[in-house]
């Protein structure tokens, strides 16, 4: 059956992705439909939810790879990197700084539980960071992928939209934006503007997941003791 599972699952995900490029409709976006239509098939089909993770537990593996991976995109830009590493690095870290805080708030706004706030508070870098980033705070890695998912999702639709109103015109600054905002699905939509969007988008979806595993070391734990026990 794991081989069922893992096949059944790149299909439906390549049929999303097929559905999106065709239609572009944000509902259709791989992300999204390709969950909905697996959790609709593992019902039908009265499989658990346990036994599916387990059965396609390596293609979860596969995420280890793919955060090495990481590094190829920061050495193919290093000189873009070196000319503007003080605007990435600066805009980036307000960037984790704006996610970060404004997910506490709108948490505690609408008196979530313990588990549900510190799964939140990676929910703006990519999904392969975001679970390291949720197991070492405590959280759950599950519902932060849940976060990351739905994060990704409204950053890509609402994005250009922002962009546009904001007369945001220059490469870097519509690319960071993208990446910081909507992680890889941002840059999924920078590669529709241009090259140059793209690969700034890249860099700072790479230095956002980098700067928010510093901020769960130290930043995020102070956080969550400020006012723990008024959490329960």
């Amino acid at each position: 059956m794991m081989i069922v599972f893992c096949i059944v699952t790149y299909l439906i995900y390549r049929f999303s992705k097929m559905a999106y490029g065709k239609w572009s409709i944000s509902l259709f976006h791989p992300l999204l439909l390709a969950p909905i239509l697996l959790i609709v098939l593992i019902s039908v089909t009265n499989v658990s939810a346990n036994q599916y993770l387990n059965d396609t537990k390596w293609l979860t593996n596969l995420l280890g790879p793919a955060t090495v991976a990481f590094a190829v995109p920061i050495y193919k830009n290093l000189a873009i990197i070196k000319k503007y590493i003080g605007t990435i690095i600066i805009s980036i870290t307000f960037g984790t700084l704006v996610a970060i805080f404004s997910s506490y708030g709108l948490s505690k706004l609408l008196h979530l539980k313990y588990d549900f706030i510190i799964s939140i508070l990676p929910r703006s870098i990519t999904t392969p960071i975001a679970i390291e980033v949720s197991k070492e705070i405590g959280g759950l890695p599950t519902l932060t992928t849940v976060f990351v998912i739905i994060t990704g999702i409204v950053g890509g639709v609402v994005g250009p939209t922002v962009i546009k109103s904001l007369s945001i015109k220059t490469p870097i600054a519509k690319g960071l934006a993208l990446g910081m905002g909507a992680h890889g699905v941002g840059t999924n939509k920078a590669m529709e503007y241009g090259k140059a969007e793209a690969t700034f988008s890249s860099l700072a979806m790479i230095f956002a997941a980098l700067i928010t595993l510093i901020w769960g070391a130290f930043l995020i734990p102070s956080l969550m003791n400020l006012n723990i026990h008024h959490l329960f």
